[in-house]
């Protein structure tokens, strides 16, 4: 087997470690990865710079290739330029911080995952949830589990990415893995206001869904009950419910 690593807490994140760790036990790992962190970027790809690759070391050992761009960036020259050969999986992660409900919609982790499953690569995201410094050794054995199951399966999966949700409590407080649709409840958006030495005013974003935390049925409900979260999701954005009521809408209006 052989799997496309990568990120978007950087190359040198702990999670990614992990992740490259474990999984190299089974699996000829790549890892192509954001040469600093790409938080909350999303879907954003480069294309009014030059994108530089360079060789990432480790103790003088061979990392693998950072990039000075996006995690979507990544995947995109991971598999085109970089791999020589196909992979048989793009897994992206291990992020530091939960990527449930609408954040999925920012993630540059999440994103990187679903790169792969539109350029046909059965593909999965991996957080854990917690912005605290964390022991990813458990989430990248779930990880790797995940990936086998998955791999059985690949027609299943055909253009869909699963987004892994692991909660930051002791393993043995876990109560159990379950599939889930993804939370779509608005974020409660604040920004704290302060002042910085200069007296010049800038504000921190916060904010979080308390809604979501009450459906047990969804990523950020179960997530939040202690629960290993599993969603597929697709890049395909079309309300279908939407299209025909569209459609008449606007031969009425003689467009």
């Amino acid at each position: 087997m052989r799997f496309l690593l990568t990120n978007d807490d950087g190359i040198y994140a702990k999670g990614l470690s992990a992740l490259y760790k474990e999984l190299s036990k089974e699996a000829d790992c790549l890892i192509v990865a954001p040469e600093i962190e790409q938080s909350a970027v999303g879907h954003a790809i480069t294309i009014s710079r030059p994108l530089m690759v360079r060789r990432a070391t480790k103790n003088d050992v061979f990392l693998g290739y950072a990039v000075c761009g996006t995690p979507a960036d990544c995947v995109k020259i991971g598999i085109t330029e970089l791999s020589g050969k196909p992979f048989d999986m793009v897994i992206s992660g291990i992020n530091r911080g939960g990527n449930a409900g609408i954040n999925v919609l920012y993630s540059g982790t999440v994103s990187a995952a679903t790169e792969g499953a539109i350029l046909g690569v059965p593909s999965m995201a991996v957080s854990l949830d917690t912005h605290k410094e964390a022991d990813f050794t458990y989430a990248a054995k779930f990880a790797r589990k995940m990936s086998r199951l998955i791999l059985r399966h690949p027609g299943q999966f055909k253009g869909s990415a699963i987004n892994v949700n692991i909660p930051f409590i002791p393993r043995e407080k876990i109560k159990g893995v379950v599939v889930v649709r993804q939370a779509q409840s608005n974020i409660v958006e604040t920004f704290e206001k302060r002042i910085d030495p200069r007296e010049n005013i800038y504000y921190w974003f916060a904010g979080e869904s308390q809604a979501a935390r009450k459906q047990k049925d969804t990523d950020v409900g179960a997530l939040s009950s202690g629960y290993i979260t599993v969603t597929p999701i697709q890049y395909d954005l079309t309300r279908y419910d939407l299209l025909d009521a569209l459609k008449s809408v606007v031969k009425q209006n003689n467009f």
